[in-house]
């Protein structure tokens, strides 16, 4: 009489310890899981090196001329930023522009102790709200 044959139970087992040895990924239920499709090398940069760059404003423009020939010297205008710039400087005149960045740890101990305390509250009254 011929052996019988294993228990599926069994099988699987063995299955999975031979995916794990080999490194392969144990799919019992034959799932389509896309590896095939994420072993594949990535097409992005061969695409994006096909199709030129688009030239989007004077400053992709100036970019992309400075790139090719990294010594000329080229004198253009850019509206927006000029007005940016101006409106920037206005700004600053009025004491509305951006706040100065610290330089060390020593000056921002510098204006701390120049900033006046606030006063306690039991001075206001100690009325609460």
């Amino acid at each position: 009489m011929p052996p019988s044959p294993p228990p599926p139970s069994r099988l699987h087992a063995l299955l999975a310890v031979q995916c794990r040895i080999f490194s392969h990924t144990y799919n019992p239920h034959r799932l389509r899981q896309g590896t095939s499709v994420l072993r594949q090398r990535l097409r992005g940069p061969a695409t994006a090196a096909y199709y030129p760059r688009r030239v989007t404003g004077i400053k992709s423009l100036l970019r992309g001329m400075r790139k090719v020939d990294a010594g000329a010297d080229i004198d253009t205008w850019d509206e927006k930023e000029e007005d940016r710039i101006d409106h920037l400087n206005a700004a600053k005149a009025r004491g509305k522009g951006a706040p100065r960045k610290k330089r060390s740890a020593d000056e921002s101990k510098k204006i701390k102790s120049k900033k006046p305390k606030p006063a306690p509250a039991a001075a206001a009254g100690g009325l609460k709200f």
